[in-house]
């Protein structure tokens, strides 16, 4: 049976960062790698909830967001996966880093209720500020331009 291309993926190697994981015609499924993988630092499952709905909410309503077909958490817990259909990958790396910083200025969280949400009394914004501010400056420390491969992976 052949691997599934993620699992391609040297993890042991696999740092903090932006990343294109697979592109399937003109979709582009963007790793958002937030944590070195295999280190026990994983996100708690609170975080990575308030992540995504954050996240999710603030990118769908942005320039790009009639292109955004998928945001949401990695099993792992080691980051999230952004699908978007004929969207230059510069564009995302902007808007990505845009919708981050809108994160850090909300001040409610997006679809906490019963109604809106599966389980909504796991949702804390602080923690998802906490959060995208880290990952904000790992994507600020890249520079203007993103490499947007693992470890020198051709895409």
């Amino acid at each position: 049976m052949d691997k599934i291309a993620s699992f391609t993926v040297d993890h042991d190697l696999l740092e903090e960062g932006m990343y294109i994981s697979r592109i399937d015609g003109d979709v582009t499924t963007f790793d958002l790698r937030t944590r070195k993988p295999n280190m026990g630092d994983y996100m708690d499952n609170v975080t990575m909830h308030s992540v995504e709905h954050m996240f999710a909410t603030l990118v769908r309503n942005s320039s790009i967001g009639d292109r955004v077909i998928y945001f949401g958490p990695m099993g792992c817990r080691t980051g999230f996966y952004l699908l978007t259909r004929n969207v230059e990958a510069d564009a995302v790396f902007e808007e990505t880093k845009k919708v981050l910083r809108g994160i850090l200025k909300e001040e409610k969280m997006y679809g906490q209720s019963k109604k809106e949400c599966g389980n909504y009394m796991e949702l804390d914004l602080e923690k998802a500020k906490t959060e995208c501010e880290k990952y904000l400056k790992v994507l600020e420390g890249k520079g203007e331009k993103n490499d947007f491969t693992y470890k020198g992976e051709k895409i």
